[in-house]
């Protein structure tokens, strides 16, 4: 049962995997173990796609994709596939024949297939979306792209930059500037540090705004707030009213920025994710299933 006092949120929602063994646990690989799959001459094979782990010991062909994925021996109960960013991890008991582990890669084909697909895909936006800090650099603020202009008049502003807007701009055209007080012989730690200072007050002054927004319409009240820089955790909420919210939030559309919102306010309602919270939810952002959907899929700039 969750302490009342404190709830760490995963807006995702995902079942936690069992964590896997220390490697210092693991029987070695027997000779068996790093042979590939009976009956099939992968070396000859032509496939239109490959996936290999980098710690690649077992391959299998799934359909048309080629999949070398690191086997694990481990003392479990049963036999686990993790899919992550450097490929297919599969572990087995060590009781388990590699004949009925074969199968099980198998069966499950379709599952790996689409996951690994998916996280290559991810990576793919991932690194389209990586920032190169320079004079002219892009990133989202408010779902749409804003252009880093190297203004020294503006060295002494308060808020560390001028937004400006230009609406004369044609249709898939960044529109918005960010003019920052740096010299041109800045460098990219100085910009990229200017940058984010400018978006982290953007995100406490739109935060606090959003908060008083949604907590009346909750019957609510929050006490304070703070910024977090977690990697995929985007908020947390405190019985006693606190809440911890991600600044890089901003980088999203103001609808996904308060579907956030509105999901820590409600657990100062509902401290669990029952069906009574997310009626809690939707009673003030009803297309929440939509915008959750959005916070996981959408690559965000890699900073």
């Amino acid at each position: 049962m969750q302490s009342p006092l404190q709830l760490l949120l995963d807006l995702f929602d995902e079942p936690k995997a069992k964590p896997a063994p220390p490697p210092a646990a693991r029987e070695p690989l027997s000779e068996e173990d790093l042979r590939p799959v009976p009956g099939e001459p992968l070396e000859s094979v032509l496939t239109p796609q490959a996936f290999r782990h980098p710690d690649a010991n077992r391959e299998a062909l799934l359909g048309q994709v080629l999949v070398a994925y690191e086997f694990r021996r481990a003392r479990r109960k049963n036999i686990g596939f993790v899919v992550g960013p450097e490929g297919l991890v599969v572990t087995a008991p060590r009781w388990v024949p590699l004949g009925e582990v074969d199968q099980a890669v198998r069966a499950k084909s379709r599952w790996i297939v689409n996951k690994l697909e998916a996280a290559r895909e991810r990576q793919a936006r991932l690194e389209a979306a990586r920032i190169e800090w320079k004079d002219g650099a892009t990133f989202p603020y408010l779902g749409e792209p804003v252009i880093v202009v190297l203004d020294p008049r503006h060295a002494f502003s308060e808020t560390g930059g001028v937004l400006h807007t230009d609406t004369s701009t044609l249709p898939g055209v960044a529109r918005q500037t960010l003019h920052i007080g740096l010299a041109q012989s800045a460098t990219p730690a100085q910009i990229r540090d200017a940058v984010q200072a400018w978006l982290m007050r953007q995100a406490r002054s739109l935060f606090t705004e959003r908060l008083n927004h949604y907590a009346p319409q909750l019957g609510v009240q929050w006490r304070k707030l703070t910024l977090s820089s977690a990697g995929t955790l985007w908020g947390t909420a405190h019985s006693d009213g606190s809440i911890r919210l991600n600044w890089r939030l901003v980088h999203f559309r103001l609808a996904v920025i308060d579907y956030v919102v509105a999901h820590e306010l409600s657990h100062l309602r509902v401290m669990d994710h029952s069906p009574r919270f997310w009626d809690t939810v939707r009673s003030v952002v009803p297309n929440y299933p939509e915008l959750r959907a959005h916070l996981k899929d959408e690559a965000l700039p890699a900073w």
